[in-house]
């Protein structure tokens, strides 16, 4: 059975002519063409701003040549073997646990490949049918890419408030094209600084064959206007007006009523920065409803922002949003971020390197006596750091390898001796190395990050937030205290109405008094007496029966902690008949003070304590039951913090094997007691923002939901 193949060509004679054709509700490409007795493909042809049959709108102006004579020329049949198609090789993959209702041609469609590629990779799939639970290696292919040639360049100065989005809409590319353009950018952040200058395509000039045409308009011409005036109105040359709308010359010039087809006018570039808008980068696959619904934005407000959507959304294309979307999306440095589930994102090709700098101190422990040995590791705070992320790093070792994941790890004792850690350091090379946990002292992070900057290699500091270096390749896993002191500041100020604000610090936290007052500029400070106690009578004299009283407790000095709660649950309560005090506790800073044996939990409990934490225990999950079967006994908070610290790096890498890229596009993840949402500072590093809001309640911690 042969397929006849129809070959249409175009002959045209004499001179061509045109004419312009306003498009209908209803018409299509075929039912124009048939109109004019012309071919669909030379409509196309001659208006390259539509790019397929499918892409006409009402009110579309279309050039249509009119004195073609239409052939069609039957092609013979080959008689030749077809040519051999190249199979093309898969750039990596990616897992997918078959769900209930899946079926094969919905996995073709998800993945947009192939049934035969997705069993060409799966063999079970040729001898059984798809299943629930089934673990899937999905092939991912290279991208097509148009190519941009004979490109103009010109040379731009950043201004303030811009970035490489808003500067890659304002020109019309994609960041790809930008970084094509401008090699020495960096590649493990967005920073762009004011009066930097980049490479960037110059705006096309006068003719038609050099303007970047990509949008057009009807427009109607008004009495007494000349070719002049709208070319001066329009930014185009009178020659690009004429060869856009050849009528002019066959009527014999410009006439008033005519409706003509212009570029549509496009906002000035100036317009385009941080202040004004937040921007996305249209991902492979996307469809404009997914789009919309994703932004939670309308389409035809997407559309007023973003004109040039009229002409087809294509993948690396950078929207413009409106400034107020930032509350309602997850936004870093003015881009939108999509919510990627690392889980369903593991291309298992991907095997990250990695290596663990801890202090085990293996130096100071005699292993031949073995009470002493465990009386050695229980005694030293150094160790138990180290063996607590150990053994849950172990754990989160063994949960990426059961999602197929290969990973190359080694581990050295630093032994808190920078002497040591440089001999190490010498004798293993950074070189090939994906990221770097570690080291625990603040004093020996300096000396590894600097030694993995040479190879751009990222370092996690398990419990570091800060340095009071530039360390622009460190990831400080641990939220600063001034973000945590914000978190409970900004939900204090969203919740409060009438209460009254008190504020106890001893002379150590004037700095957290000093926020608060600032965030609260009503709020009373309590008195300190000499010796560093509360000055009881005057706080007693502060305490009001007519608005609910929330006290702020800024001390690191846990009698005080014991002294002031007490002090507090026994002012909380009826005074005289039909009058009550009532009062809550707050702090900004929680410590070890707050968890004292000398603290009362119950009156914690009784004031509902509020504070903000980096951690929060969770219960039962995965983990716990993992780490208990693996060692015998329930994780400290160490093994935890060891566990999702770990197993989140390695779910990045396992994503895209650079954390620096990953980090740009992941915005929080979260784990077993820990989250991580990392911000990037080009003068100091990446920090993590996240953290919990925790309250007593009923004797029991429990997290705050504020969302």
């Amino acid at each position: 059975m042969g397929m006849m193949l129809f070959l249409f060509a175009f002959s045209a004679q004499g001179q061509e002519k045109y004419t312009t054709h306003a498009v209908k509700e209803g018409e299509t490409i075929y039912s124009i063409a048939k109109q004019y007795r012309v071919t669909p493909y030379s409509i196309l042809k001659q208006n390259p701003e539509i790019k397929d049959s499918t892409a006409i709108k009402p009110n579309t102006i279309l050039v249509i040549p009119v004195n073609g004579i239409v052939k069609i020329e039957e092609k013979p049949r080959r008689t030749e073997p077809a040519e051999t198609v190249e199979q093309i090789e898969p750039i990596g993959f990616k897992r997918h646990r078959v769900k209930k209702r899946e079926t094969l041609f919905g996995l073709t469609q998800k993945y947009e490949i192939t049934e035969e590629q997705l069993k060409r990779y799966n063999k079970e799939l040729y001898a059984q049918p798809l299943k629930k639970g089934m673990v899937l290696q999905i092939p991912k292919y290279p991208e097509l890419v148009e190519e941009e040639q004979n490109l103009d360049i010109e040379t731009y100065t950043v201004q303030p408030k811009e970035t490489r989005w808003s500067i890659a809409n304002k020109y019309g590319i994609t960041i790809d094209s930008l970084l094509a353009l401008n090699p020495k950018l960096p590649k493990n952040s967005s920073y762009l600084a004011v009066g930097q200058e980049l490479q960037l395509p110059r705006p096309k000039g006068d003719s038609l064959k050099e303007q970047q045409v990509v949008l057009f308009e009807s427009f109607t011409v008004p009495k007494a206007m000349g070719l002049f005036r709208i070319s001066q109105n329009y930014g185009i040359g009178v020659d690009s007006i004429m060869k856009l709308n050849p009528e002019i010359k066959e009527i014999g010039g410009l006439k008033e009523g005519m409706v003509l087809r212009l570029p549509k006018q496009t906002l000035k570039s100036g317009d385009v920065n941080t202040e004004n808008y937040i921007f996305y980068q249209v991902k492979p696959k996307q469809n404009i409803f997914r789009i919309t619904q994703n932004l939670k934005i309308s389409r035809d407000s997407l559309f007023a922002l973003n004109p040039e959507l009229e002409n087809g959304l294509k993948a690396g294309m950078v929207l413009k949003l409106p400034k107020v979307k930032a509350s309602e999306l997850d936004v870093k440095n003015a881009l939108v971020l999509d919510q990627i589930n690392l889980l369903d994102s593991i291309n298992v090709v991907n095997k990250p390197k990695v290596v663990f700098l801890l202090p085990f101190r293996l130096d100071r422990i005699n292993f031949n006596q073995k009470d002493k040995t465990e009386s050695q590791v229980s005694a030293r705070r150094d160790i138990r750091y180290a063996m607590g992320l150990y053994t849950g790093a172990l754990v989160a070792l063994d949960s990426i390898k059961k999602l197929g994941v290969s990973v190359d790890v080694a581990v050295h004792d630093t032994q808190l001796n920078l002497e040591s850690l440089k001999s190490t350091l010498q004798q293993h090379s950074f070189d090939g190395v994906d990221a770097v946990v570690g080291p625990v002292s603040p004093n020996l992070l300096g000396e590894v990050a600097l030694q993995a900057a040479n190879y751009d290699v990222p370092v996690i500091a398990p419990f570091a937030s800060k340095s009071q270096l530039s360390l622009k390749n460190v990831f400080f896993s641990n939220p600063d205290d001034e973000i945590l002191r914000k978190r409970v500041l900004d939900y204090v100020k969203k919740m409060r109405t009438t209460e009254s604000i008190i504020i106890i610090a001893d002379e150590k936290h004037q700095s957290a008094k000093d926020s608060i007052l600032a965030a609260f500029p009503m709020a009373r400070v309590a008195k300190m007496s000499k010796d560093g106690s509360l000055h009881l009578i005057d706080f007693q004299a502060m305490l009001s029966e007519q608005q609910e009283n929330w006290v702020f407790v800024e001390t690191d000095k846990p009698n005080l902690v014991a002294s002031i709660s007490s002090i507090l649950n026994a002012s909380n309560g009826p005074v005289e008949e039909g009058d009550e005090v009532k009062v809550r506790m707050f702090t900004t800073n929680y410590n070890t003070a707050f968890e004292g044996e000398s603290v009362s939990r119950p009156h914690l409990s009784n004031l509902k304590f509020m504070f903000p934490s980096s951690y929060r225990e969770k219960g039962s999950d995965d983990f716990l039951k993992a780490y208990k079967r693996k060692f015998g006994h329930s994780p400290d908070r160490f093994a935890v913090r060891g566990f999702d610290l770990t197993f989140d790096l390695l779910l990045k890498l396992a994503h895209k094997k650079n954390l620096f890229e990953t980090s740009r596009i992941i915005g929080k993840t979260e784990y077993s007691g820990y989250n991580f949402d990392y911000y990037y500072d080009w003068t100091a590093g990446y920090f993590n923002k996240a953290s919990y809001l925790m309250q007593y309640d009923q004797l029991r911690i429990k997290e705050i939901e504020t969302e």
